[in-house]
């Protein structure tokens, strides 16, 4: 699979590239600082440049920009996408005094962006963190992927699949996307609270 990650430069960016490289996948980073781009791409032997450049022609493509960044993102690279299917990963936050909370309680993330590109969206991974994604061994956890459209889902299960012990599990339509997100809340208060970095197991799957 041909993938582009947005925000590929990012810490979850570098190690989810790095992933999907050992995986055999074929992956561009992409910055709005082209050269940067093309600086950390050399360090992970793989493609790089600038979000509008690495998002044409490939199969899927990686929302891994910062949250207040990616709606912004989207409507920059609207013409570069075309009808590409796209995966957020990422999550709204609030961070209070009293914890981490949802970001939204109407809607979510994902389903802003959709709003915005002219492809599919999927939502997914929220749960898995860059610590434990850019470790050696795969993490003991599952994944968690959802979306309205088969095609953007099946592709965002495919990439899910290998970057966990666990499993890659489709848990139903987009607008489940604001469980997903608002789980990633839940999980940063838990390591705040234990000083561990926590992830996602379902117990009774086959």
């Amino acid at each position: 699979m041909k993938v582009a990650i947005v925000g590929g430069t990012g810490t979850f960016g570098r190690a989810l590239a790095r992933k999907l490289r050992a995986a055999g996948h074929a992956v561009a980073i992409g910055s709005r600082d082209a050269q940067r781009g093309r600086e950390r791409a050399i360090e992970l032997g793989v493609d790089g440049g600038a979000n509008e450049d690495v998002v044409r022609g490939v199969d899927l493509v990686v929302f891994a920009t910062k949250s207040n960044a990616a709606l912004d993102t989207a409507r920059e690279l609207v013409d570069a996408l075309g009808e590409t299917p796209v995966l957020c990963v990422a999550s709204e936050l609030a961070f209070t005094d009293n914890g981490v909370l949802p970001g939204h309680a109407e809607s979510s993330l994902a389903e802003e962006l959709s709003e915005i590109v002219r492809g599919p969206v999927a939502s997914g991974l929220q749960s898995l963190s860059a610590a434990h994604l850019a470790a050696a061994e795969l993490p003991d956890e599952d994944v968690l992927i959802c979306g309205d459209d088969p095609r953007a889902k099946e592709l965002a299960l495919e990439l899910a699949g290998p970057l966990v012990a666990g499993r890659a599990v489709d848990v139903g339509p987009l607008a489940n996307s604001r469980a997903l997100e608002a789980m990633t809340a839940v999980i940063l208060n838990v390591n705040r609270e234990f000083g561990i970095t926590a992830g996602l197991r379902l117990t009774g799957l086959p």
